[in-house]
């Protein structure tokens, strides 16, 4: 006998820079010897299409708290140290378009979740207008100069990553403060 129905949407994925998770996993660039369709690795898209994840979400781990999107978007991308995983160079080479062109591959509804750590409200609400809103701002003018008109309607926001540990070692009524403060900017558009 049924008594509810669980959700498919608890039943998502995440995508994390770690290993190889992203870089070679997931993504292996146009110019790759690796079979790609746009740079993503074709046999990977084939898997999750054949899991049909009905949500991802990026940037996963502790990675998120160390992640400003503006660094991964445009031609010219911004390289930093990945202190969360190894210390090695994040060249920003897979960022917020091709984590929804990849979101697009294979199905999946793109949840994305904001840099509460090192971040500020005023950045995530910035990420939001790039993303969704629809045409005649800054921020989606310069989405649609990246070759992205139409906006991308992310749906999914998570407030931070792992504020627990990694993310920032935070207490409980402290990160209650700052997601109050993060998600009073999450507005529809």
């Amino acid at each position: 006998q049924e008594e509810g129905r669980v959700s498919p949407l608890l039943h998502g994925q995440f995508a994390e820079h770690l290993g190889s998770c992203v870089y070679g996993g997931l993504w292996v660039g146009e110019g790759s010897s690796i079979p790609n369709i746009r740079g993503y690795r074709k046999s990977a898209i084939d898997y999750l299409k054949a899991l049909e994840v009905p949500v991802l979400r990026w940037p996963g781990g502790c990675f998120a708290d160390d992640y400003h999107w503006r660094e991964g978007i445009g031609k010219n991308r911004s390289k930093r140290v990945n202190i969360s995983w190894g210390n090695y160079i994040e060249d920003n080479g897979f960022g917020t378009h091709e984590f929804i062109g990849l979101c697009r591959l294979i199905g999946a509804e793109p949840y994305l979740a904001g840099n509460v750590a090192s971040g500020s409200p005023a950045e995530m609400r910035d990420w939001l207008e790039y993303c969704n809103y629809p045409a005649g701002s800054k921020l989606s003018d310069e989405r649609a100069a990246n070759d992205s008109p139409e906006p991308f309607k992310v749906k999914y926001w998570g407030v931070g990553n792992e504020s627990w540990g990694c993310g920032g070692n935070m207490r409980p009524d402290y990160y209650g403060g700052l997601y109050r403060q993060f998600a009073s900017f999450l507005h529809e558009m």
